[in-house]
């Protein structure tokens, strides 16, 4: 496949540039997150258990969740590396949760050809679950 078209260069990358990814979270990407990483915590799989901690329910794995700001890092820098990602967890997310996620270029750091990115997501209430600064190095 040839994707030299839809590969971001320097030029094309703005301080200010917004990518957004939505997604619902289900039980069945839970199970599919904990086959393949094999994150057995209770908390993600065992309703009886989860109701007796202070979530009260299945939580969705916040690496899960954190996964959809990779897919926003693409969009925003399609075809480059990402560098390093940090990240701070707000608030659980539970299954049936609609999740966005948002990358927001912040800077753009020449000497090295690197971007900083704002990373967020948020539920369906607007509300901030995930918080956090990716970096991408650029071709």
């Amino acid at each position: 496949m040839n994707y030299s078209s839809k590969v971001k260069r320097w030029d094309d990358i703005q301080i200010g540039d917004e990518v957004r990814f939505t997604k619902t979270m289900t039980q069945t990407d839970v199970v599919l997150w904990v086959g393949l990483t094999g994150d057995m915590n209770p908390i993600h799989i065992d309703a009886e258990y989860s109701k007796t901690t202070r979530f009260e329910n299945i939580v969705v794995p916040g690496l899960m969740v954190a996964g959809l700001i990779s897919a926003v890092m693409t969009k925003a820098t399609f075809g480059n590396v990402y560098s390093g990602q940090t990240l701070k967890f707000i608030k659980p997310v539970y299954i049936g949760d609609t999740i966005t996620a948002a990358a927001t270029v912040i800077e753009k750091l020449e000497e090295k050809r690197r971007v900083r990115i704002r990373t967020e997501c948020f539920n369906q209430n607007q509300e901030l679950v995930i918080t956090g600064e990716g970096q991408e190095y650029i071709m």
